[in-house]
């Protein structure tokens, strides 16, 4: 959630930059009225209480000094009630300004470039030069059929569209890549978290998937069973990352300044529904309801959140060069940039089946937005402040598998093993 007092004091400024991500003009419009509203109500209320607490300063003086005082009396009345009637807008309007304030994205930094989308994100540098095939090469979705390495039927069969089956050496391959992404992520620092794939609602308005992308979240609601044996009506989410669960590990938490940066990586299944994406990548896993990735998130103190950035997407990267597979770094434009993040970098791996570079993680900056929404404060010189909080894939595992296959295709359709996973296997 983007500071309410930097929104009422700086509200051009701030509409300006959101303007950037696309933000519906007429949202700005009704925040900047509530804005408004809430800041002149607040400031009345400020004034009336304090011609209260005058007033009744000089109507104690008045008393003892043996003055007249109905006329002031009748005044202190009519303002106390002046002063609740105010104190139930004030606290209206603030609940109003609050809820438009947790549909607002945060805002971009200066390192976010503006654009309508994906057409106008900016390509930073590429990393190894993709293979020349003396063939042409196939696509991860035939291959992995061939092999019998993917079965997308028995997926259907057992859920529905966008779910798959690995099976075989497909399916090894996938848990060595896992192995391999946490062991390097865990040479690098971060420390290895295993989280639950379930959470709730609190954990998912912190990092900022609620309320705005409910309708992409795969729900699980019912009765529970409390420590003390009760039952209680509950509303549970599975996680579409493990960002969610790794960051809301320190939700509502002040956490000592010597014990930052705290970095986290994990491997969870996740969840989305692909809400609006019908039609595409209808072929093949690029687009699943359910992948396995591996996830680094990072709490920083505020001056260090931009080289752990660099250092997240050295990381990301350094798992792609390991495993030889052509990639560029995108510098992610205004339109194109998700809800929480100031700014992101995507890494975007070569598909020679596709003949493309194609997402295959995301590291963003979030700031203090998801910190403020989660509570999430560090103590320094005896204040309390909001830590910044970063998030990136690193990777996801389902395409990682798919570029092997298409990187390392032979013209009989065998698939060669990145020399990395090797030991793994």
């Amino acid at each position: 959630m983007i500071d309410t007092r930097l929104l009422l004091n700086n509200f051009d400024e701030v509409a300006k930059k959101l303007e950037i991500k696309k933000i519906d003009l007429s949202t700005l419009d009704q925040l900047k009225h509530c804005a408004l509203e809430y800041k002149k109500s607040k400031q009345d209320l400020e004034e009336l209480q304090a011609k209260q607490n005058a007033d009744s300063k000089r109507f104690g003086e008045w008393m003892r000094e043996g003055k007249a005082i109905d006329e002031l009396k009748k005044s202190l009345e009519e303002n106390k009630k002046k002063i609740q009637e105010l104190l139930g807008k004030v606290a209206q309007y603030e609940e109003n300004l609050t809820k438009l304030l947790h549909a607002i994205p945060n805002i971009p930094d200066e390192r976010t470039p503006k654009g309508e989308d994906e057409k106008d994100n900016v390509e930073l540098k590429r990393i190894l030069e993709p293979k020349t095939f003396d063939f042409p090469p196939k696509e991860h979705w035939e291959l992995g059929q061939k092999n019998g390495w993917i079965d997308f039927e028995g997926g259907v069969r057992l859920a529905k569209s966008r779910f798959s089956v690995l099976r075989g050496e497909g399916a090894r391959l996938n848990r060595a890549l896992i192995n391999f992404m946490l062991d390097y992520n865990e040479k690098r620092g971060f420390e290895v978290v295993s989280t639950p794939v379930i959470a709730n609602a609190k954990c998912l308005f912190g990092t900022g998937q609620l309320p705005k992308f409910e309708e992409d979240m795969f729900k699980i609601s019912g009765k529970t069973e409390e420590s003390d044996g009760s039952e209680c009506r509950s509303e549970l989410y599975l996680i579409s990352t493990s960002e969610i669960t790794l960051t809301n590990l320190y939700n509502d938490t002040i956490i000592p300044l010597e014990a930052l940066p705290i970095k986290m990586t994990a491997h969870t299944p996740c969840f989305r529904k692909e809400a609006g994406s019908a039609g595409r990548d209808t072929r093949g896993m690029i687009r699943q309801h359910q992948f396995d990735k591996v996830e680094l998130v990072a709490i920083t103190h505020p001056s260090q959140s931009d080289a752990m950035q660099e250092y997240m997407l050295e990381t990301a990267s350094g798992i792609l060069r390991e495993l030889g597979l052509p990639h560029r770094m995108i510098q992610l434009c205004g339109g194109d940039l998700g809800f929480s993040a100031s700014n992101t970098v995507d890494l975007e791996v070569w598909l020679p089946g596709q003949n493309t570079y194609r997402e295959i993680s995301s590291v963003s900056n979030t700031r203090d937005f998801q910190a403020r929404r989660a509570k999430i404060r560090f103590k320094e010189g005896g204040k309390n402040s909001l830590v910044h909080t970063l998030n990136g894939s690193s990777l996801a595992v389902g395409r990682t598998l798919v570029a092997i296959i298409e990187n390392y295709q032979n013209q009989d359709g065998s698939i060669d093993i990145p020399s990395a996973l090797r030991r793994y296997l």
